[in-house]
């Protein structure tokens, strides 16, 4: 029963894993102090590391993982007309994800190196929105445990679902970090959706852009930025092309 004094039906909610380590799913999953809960606001079809039981009528199908071969693509066709909502789940469904690293290397020649040249169905990576259409995409790899739990909320709500429109630097400030820049590190922070709590930063690490592009970002001072620092700019384009979710931006710079 919720405050308006009326019961919220539970969400029919799947999950699907294709080219990926599972490791969004898993952080669901592994949400072990607030899992209960969770669970009782849906209604799980299919998910194969929470419960054996399968079903194929569901509401919601978060859908993990990039396409690497054709009978995905056949797949992720019946689930989507299955659902009557798809989520992107993690970056490598929303924009390639590591996987799409693949496609800048010449495939025959990789074939070769590592399968000592056995058949191999395998073709360029792709993101699950060149395939069917998604309604939402939940960035991060891997997704944030909290950011998921309060999407589900507000879809089983029937609330506005919104993500972070600012960048990681934000974040990263109210952390009260050192900015990486000031360290000689190449940071993708100013121009990185926010939405992670400035995890990687906070550790030290660069941001590596998994949450892709913030909204309104100002990619030519923050290449000018790189610049100033006196800092790689080919180095740069490579952190920007790791998870795939600058392609639009590279192009502008090359």
């Amino acid at each position: 029963m919720n405050h308006l004094g009326f019961e919220l039906q539970p969400l029919k909610i799947a999950s699907f894993d294709f080219t990926c380590c599972e490791g969004c799913q898993l952080q669901l999953a592994n949400r072990e102090s607030t899992l209960p809960e969770f669970l009782a606001l849906v209604d799980i079809r299919n998910f194969r590391e929470i419960s054996s039981e399968r079903h194929d009528d569901y509401d919601i199908a978060l859908v993990e993982g990039s396409i690497t071969r054709s009978d995905e693509i056949e797949r992720l066709k019946t689930i989507r007309a299955r659902a009557k909502m798809l989520v992107a789940f993690g970056t490598c469904a929303c924009f390639g994800g590591v996987n799409s690293l693949k496609n800048r290397m010449p495939q025959e020649a990789v074939i070769r190196e590592v399968y000592d040249g056995k058949a191999i169905e395998t073709m360029p990576s792709m993101r699950i929105g060149d395939i069917v259409e998604v309604d939402y995409g939940i960035p991060g790899c891997p997704v944030s445990k909290e950011e998921v739990e309060r999407i589900v909320v507000s879809l089983v709500s029937r609330s506005p679902v919104t993500l972070p429109t600012y960048p990681v630097c934000v974040e990263c400030k109210q952390r009260l970090n050192t900015c990486l820049f000031d360290l000689g590190e190449i940071c993708l922070g100013p121009v990185t959706r926010a939405g992670c709590d400035a995890v990687c930063p906070t550790g030290n690490t660069a941001c590596l852009g998994c949450r892709g592009p913030a909204e309104e970002i100002n990619f030519p001072a923050f290449a000018q930025l790189v610049r100033d620092k006196e800092l790689s700019m080919a180095d740069m384009r490579e952190k920007l092309a790791f998870y795939n979710g600058f392609g639009d931006y590279l192009e502008e710079e090359t």
